[in-house]
């Protein structure tokens, strides 16, 4: 079962982890006065190029171009073209990458370079910061450095001048792994004096180690149970519930674990939460809120707390500038964000559809259960559903082979979809009768 594993999370944590003690000894450094702003810009900026090579070796260009390129471009152009140019290229080197991963899995059926696989993870997440900021400078909440090289400005000053911007689209806490974190909380950080004391820092490093113990021992328990049952090939009937269920769960254990590895990574270098917000109000969020998730009844909730800075990305991205079907143009631009791959591109349509018939089910729901053992019940059935088509879609986006797609969508667990889709359906004729 080849595709259960997330192939290229172990190795990133084991960078993440190597990236510790020069994450710490930033944040001591910025305790210090003699460590200017420039140096620490220069810090940040060595230190994700230093990681880059060593996590991805010579794939690094691919990440050090757009950057590169990037920076070039949010430096030259005004306010209000740069976001359209910067969103174009960065999508479309992104794009170029994700199909040479396509051309080797799909033509040639050979499994990808595990670097080449943290390269392609590396730069959606540079893809993030790029437009982030880009989308900063368009709304006026950035204020440009520099524009182009103009009068007796020579290039060096240029470049020192957007030392900052390359920095913060190359700081190696955020290279290869963790929450959003905007340019005016990069900047307000790197300006300002570490806020963490030693023993409030160690406590919160040692709760988050704690945390990431606690999730790897139900992951090798899990793995257990996963790897003694039967699987999609050879499951029977109700039995592919039980082994959908599993899998997923096997996956969100892995993605929680590596989420709170990237946000101790981050606290570590002064990033985390207790730095507080930028002047612009730009606070922390973390990717990981594990209790929402687990005890959600509403998909709805369940998709803006999944990977929660991705998830507010992509909501001020593409779902408050769309004029028709902003959910599905989300939904559709995160498919293509994240490599388009059939799976993707099915997961994330239905995860549309899902979410859509979430609102008009809770909707009608609150409008029509009155007694509290009704709502109980009522809370239960749906918290179970949501569950089970989470893992479905889970697994649906997991997949990299049609046939492994085929197979879930034979199985039964296709019938939870199935009913949010017709209550859609039902609800949604209901609604255009009423108005």
């Amino acid at each position: 079962m080849d595709w259960l594993q997330l192939f290229f999370l172990h190795p990133v944590s084991l960078y993440q982890g190597a990236a510790f003690p020069f994450a710490l000894l930033f944040n001591y450094f910025c305790t210090m006065d003699s460590f200017s702003t420039p140096a620490r810009y220069l810090f940040l900026l060595a230190g994700g190029g230093a990681l880059a090579w060593a996590a991805m070796g010579s794939f690094a260009v691919l990440v050090l171009i757009p950057a590169l390129c990037a920076g070039v471009l949010i430096s030259s152009l005004g306010p209000r073209d740069v976001h359209r140019w910067a969103f174009f290229f960065q999508m479309s080197w992104q794009t170029l990458c994700h199909l040479g991963l396509h051309y080797t899995e799909y033509y040639l059926q050979e499994r990808p370079s595990m670097r080449f696989c943290i390269t392609l993870s590396s730069l959606m997440l540079l893809t993030q910061r790029v437009t982030s900021l880009s989308l900063d400078l368009c709304e006026g909440k950035v204020k440009a450095e520099a524009r182009g090289i103009r009068g007796r400005s020579s290039v060096l000053e240029h470049l020192w001048k957007t030392l900052p911007y390359f920095s913060y689209l190359l700081f190696f806490p955020a290279l290869l792994g963790g929450s959003l974190c905007s340019f005016q909380r990069f900047q307000a950080r790197v300006q300002g004096s570490s806020s963490l004391g030693p023993r409030r820092s160690v406590w919160a490093l040692t709760r988050m180690g704690l945390q990431i113990l606690g999730l790897e021992c139900l992951k090798v328990v899990l793995r257990k149970v996963v790897g003694a049952g039967a699987d999609l090939t050879d499951c029977r009937q109700l039995q592919c519930i039980r082994v959908t269920w599993s899998t997923a769960a096997l996956f969100k254990l892995t993605y929680y674990s590596c989420w709170i590895l990237d946000d101790a990574l981050l606290h570590a270098a002064g990033f985390g939460p207790e730095f507080g917000q930028s002047p612009a109000g730009e606070g922390y969020i973390p990717d990981a809120d594990i209790w929402t998730l687990e005890t959600t009844h509403r998909i709805s909730l369940f998709t803006r707390k999944w990977n929660q800075s991705t998830a507010g990305w992509l909501r001020r991205l593409i779902f408050q500038h769309g004029r028709a079907w902003p959910l599905l143009q989300t939904f559709a631009f995160s498919a293509w964000w994240h490599g388009l791959h059939p799976g993707q591109v099915f997961g994330f349509l239905c995860w549309a559809l899902m979410v859509e018939a979430d609102y008009l089910i809770h909707t009608f729901a609150n409008l029509s259960i009155r007694s509290w053992p009704m709502q109980l019940l009522y809370r239960t059935v749906t918290w179970a559903h949501t569950q089970l088509i989470i893992a479905y879609i889970m697994l649906a986006v997991e997949v990299r082979s049609l046939s492994s797609l085929w197979l879930l969508c034979n199985s039964y667990n296709s019938v939870f979809p199935m009913v949010y889709c017709v209550l859609l359906f039902l609800l949604a004729k209901r609604k255009h009768k009423l108005t």
